[in-house]
């Protein structure tokens, strides 16, 4: 008769999840860390994966190929700044929830590690579809799908001019909250104070609510 064998000792081989994800963790930043230093065409997936020290196999396993992993590494740094976002059933003023949001945006699309990975895309998207849609959809379509799903809820709705054509609010917002982006890609970044950045913020979600908020 065998002895009972410890549950202890069955799950000792058995990564815990902490593990687990520290390792995904450890993954995403080094496939984001070769992306950006030698663009996306230019990266292979073995590199990737002696940086991280995990098998290729693996990141097809998990993420489908080298796509599906900038999708991930994109939804992670995103995630990063709108962990704290629920607009679908935030139930603050319209415009706490908004300028809120417009923080965010405006934090993660000023940071140098956004305005690098996107002059990547629009050096590298005309010649690789790829990389176009995976950058699309894992950055700015998850972003517009959010703020359409915040304007389509009835009470904010309500809070609009009757004449706000919704499918064009969320691009219109963004668009608002990142300024001249142009400028961004071509030139150095604009180096601005917490104070200053924080007034340019407000002049630009200040224009977005003219537009779109009945005149009292």
């Amino acid at each position: 008769m065998h002895a009972p064998i410890d549950p202890a000792c069955k799950a000792a081989g058995r990564p815990k999840a902490a593990d687990v994800e520290a390792r995904m963790q450890e993954l995403l930043n080094a496939a984001a860390t070769l992306f950006l230093k030698n663009g996306y065409t230019k990266t292979s997936l073995e590199s990737i994966a002696r940086a991280a020290h995990v098998a290729v196999r693996t990141i097809y396993v998990k993420f489908g190929g080298k796509a599906g992993l900038l999708h991930a590494v994109l939804t992670a740094k995103r995630d990063r700044f709108f962990r704290s976002q629920a607009m679908q059933t935030d139930t603050r003023p319209f415009k706490e929830i908004v300028d809120e949001f417009g923080r965010n945006l405006y934090e993660l699309l000023t940071s140098q590690e956004a305005i690098d990975m996107q002059r990547i895309v629009m050096a590298e998207a005309p010649t690789n579809p790829e990389l176009a849609e995976a950058f699309w959809n894992g950055g700015p379509r998850q972003t517009r799908d959010m703020l359409a799903r915040f304007f389509a809820r009835p009470d904010i709705r309500a809070q609009l001019r009757a004449d706000v054509p919704l499918d064009l609010l969320p691009s219109h917002l963004m668009s608002c909250i990142g300024g001249d982006q142009l400028c961004r890609f071509v030139f150095p970044p604009e180096k601005l104070s917490p104070e200053q950045a924080r007034q340019e913020l407000e002049r630009r979600l200040d224009l977005f609510y003219r537009a779109v908020l009945p005149t009292p």
